[in-house]
């Protein structure tokens, strides 16, 4: 039997040997297994160490969540922050407005940075839901009106403007797609209502458009140092503290007080009232914007009558022992008479004169010089300019055509009546009749030199303009003519209607004012006055102007019904002299007073030197003026001197100008007195 044919045996794989090109196949895979092990091995290292970082970063050692977001964002700058109050180390984005700084280094105004928050709805995945979200971080946003802004088909909308730095991280904190910030500033006043008019404000754009804002607007843009300015916020305090007090007392409607260094011109202090918050600028009334001390035009009254004896004394028109008619006078339908005149003689010396406050004494001095000399005087001291002080506000005074500046207008305005002047301005030229004679140009600027300001400057020779006086400042009064002028205006504190200023240890010295006020119709409305006080202390060194108004206040039981000058203004001015003296460097001497007052003192009554003959009965021009005044008013029927022509040019309308003067008894008066 045959066997079957049987198949050859299968080799294994170990069985055949690779020839040629196998060979080197297997070797090339052996080599790429080998290198991924290695890729992998690598791979390996770095993700540990990666994630042992995060564990770092996360865990063992978080970074604060601030931090966390704007550190890689941030470069290295050096801390702004001294105390971490804002955020740990990192430096605030820089602003490009500069600060604005009083005398003493308080901040007034600074740039703060901030974001607008703008949204691109097309991005937005839930308008709703973004909506909610973003009132978390800003509670005063209007969720509906932001849903809807969100569901525009637009691909640019602002949703939030001037937001902190915080509300911008808590904002990108909410990972809300479609949401970004632009940068910008934001300007902020952490006095509040502290020197709001002095300051003034800025635009969206952040440029200013009020105050000290726009008159340095491109200073405070181009250049980041601080604007030191002139004012100390301490005084301004105590004296806006007073003034307010005072005006809710005498219930006026307005008032305005400032304080200046009568040797350089520097404003200390400058309110107005009403006021406001600086930061809410653009929603403040115009009556609170209304810078009275710089826009507002009054009357003077009689604080003017300084100007008056001032220009009669330096043009050689008059002498400490001449004396003038106090008798009313008439001129066709007007006269002027003193308010209150029986406990003063017919005839007045000329510091009687100031003391007294007599309107038709003031009048005969004016005709002595004539209208010209008073135009020319009055034209030098600034009264006809606008007064040159760094706000954009300042307005010019209401004066009378020089033209039609007939007898009458030399008259009234002898007295402070048919012209209207910004207090600044009354300011300036008290503080001339005080300091040598200087007239100043005020400012708002502080002192260059560090401490100019810590000992009192010198006082003034009679050439030369003296140490710590601007280069600027133009004698107009002589050295002896000031002294004379400083006795006068103590006198008036110490005897006459400005008893009321007086504050112990100053020797306060001033003038007394009291204007009726204009109707909206043109004639004068009686019993609404505007009161008013201009003054130096301390007299035996004059350091510092003040004056004080008050628009429109009321009698109260003190006053006795009345609502003139010395029974408002002046006891103001006291109360503020008193509290801020001190902080001017200042203090009170009492135990020198007599040898002060000696120094000081001038008689009511000074004698006539011998081989002068003084004017008084008898021999006064003035009357002679004024008597040729008359002829030509009754035998020239419509001639430009008329009473009622002249009368009309100043401003003042046909009324009895006794009404308007401020003779202040301090003696309870008799009740057909009040007025």
């Amino acid at each position: 039997m045959n066997n079957p044919p049987h198949d050859p045996p299968a080799r294994s794989a170990q069985d055949t040997i690779p020839v040629g090109g196998s060979l080197r196949t297997l070797m090339a895979q052996d080599r790429m297994h080998a290198r991924l092990v290695v890729v992998a091995g690598v791979f390996c290292v770095l993700f540990s160490a990666i994630g042992l970082k995060l564990t770092m970063a996360t865990i063992i050692s978080p970074m604060p969540p601030q931090q966390q977001q704007i550190a890689p964002q941030v470069p290295p700058i050096p801390k702004s922050d001294p105390k971490g109050m804002i955020a740990g180390d990192v430096a605030l984005p820089q602003v490009h407005r500069a600060s604005i700084i009083d005398r003493t280094g308080q901040v007034l105004a600074m740039s703060l940075p901030v974001a607008q928050v703008y949204a691109n709805p097309q991005e937005m995945i839930d308008a709703a839901d973004a909506a909610h979200k973003l009132k978390t971080a800003l509670p005063t946003l209007n969720e509906q009106e932001t849903k809807r802004r969100l569901s525009l088909n637009k691909q640019f909308v602002y949703l939030a403007r001037d937001i902190s730095p915080a509300q911008e991280l808590a904002i990108n904190n909410l990972g809300i797609p479609g949401i970004y910030f632009e940068p910008g500033e934001r300007r902020r006043y952490p006095m509040g209502s502290v020197a709001a008019q002095i300051l003034g404000g800025v635009d969206i754009d952040d440029h200013g458009v009020a105050g000290v804002e726009r008159f340095f607007d491109k200073r405070l843009d181009s250049d980041r140092a601080p604007l030191r300015l002139s004012v100390d916020v301490r005084v301004q305090n105590v004296v806006h503290d007073e003034l307010q007090s005072a005006m809710d007392t005498f219930q006026a409607i307005g008032a305005c007080a400032i304080v200046m260094d009568v040797h350089t011109g520097e404003i200390i202090t400058m309110v107005s009232l009403p006021d406001y918050d600086a930061n809410d600028f653009g929603r403040a009334a115009p009556d609170a914007r209304f810078n009275r001390a710089v826009t507002g035009m009054y009357e003077p009254g009689s604080t003017f009558k300084l100007q008056t004896v001032a220009m009669a004394l330096q043009d050689g028109v008059a002498h400490i022992w001449d004396s003038f008619s106090s008798t009313p006078i008439k001129i066709g339908r007007f006269t002027i008479s003193d308010m209150k005149s029986d406990h003063f003689a017919p005839w007045l010396s000329l510091p009687e004169v100031m003391a007294y406050s007599s309107n038709p004494a003031a009048a005969h001095i004016a005709l002595d010089a004539g209208a010209a000399r008073q135009q020319d005087w009055l034209r030098s001291m600034g009264f006809f300019s606008r007064v040159p002080i760094e706000l954009p506000e300042a307005g010019r005074p209401i004066v009378p055509s020089v033209h039609n500046w007939g007898v009458s207008t030399t008259m009234t305005v002898a007295f402070g009546h048919g012209v209207a002047e910004p207090p600044l301005s009354i300011v300036r030229g008290t503080a001339a009749t005080a300091n040598g004679g200087f007239l100043l140009k005020p400012t708002l600027l502080a002192p260059d030199t560090a401490g100019q300001q810590a000992d009192a400057p010198p006082a003034p020779d009679a050439t030369d303009t003296p140490p710590g006086m601007p280069a600027s400042a133009e004698r107009l009064i002589s050295a002896a003519n000031s002294d004379i002028l400083r006795r006068i205006l103590r006198l008036d504190v110490a005897k006459g209607t400005g008893q009321k200023a007086e504050s112990p240890g100053y020797y306060v010295g001033g003038k007394t004012g009291t204007a009726e006020k204009i109707g909206p119709h043109g004639g004068y409305l009686k019993h609404v006055n505007v009161s008013a006080f201009t003054g130096i202390f301390p007299m035996n060194a004059p350091r510092y102007a003040i004056y004080v108004m008050l628009d429109s206040p009321k009698p109260t039981a003190q006053t006795h019904g009345w609502t003139t000058a010395g029974w408002n203004a002046a006891p103001t001015a006291s109360h503020m002299i008193t509290r801020i003296a001190p902080m001017l460097g200042l203090f009170p001497d009492t135990q020198h007073a007599a040898t002060i007052e000696a120094s000081l003192a001038i008689p009511m009554r000074p004698a006539v030197p011998r081989g002068y003959r003084a004017l008084g009965p008898g021999y006064d021009p003035g009357t002679a003026h004024l008597h040729e005044h008359e002829r030509e008013v009754t035998g020239h029927a419509g001639h430009p001197h008329t009473a009622r022509k002249a009368t009309s040019t100043a401003q003042v309308p046909a009324r009895d100008l006794h009404a308007s003067n401020d003779v202040d008894r301090l003696a309870a008066p008799h009740p057909r007195d009040r007025g």
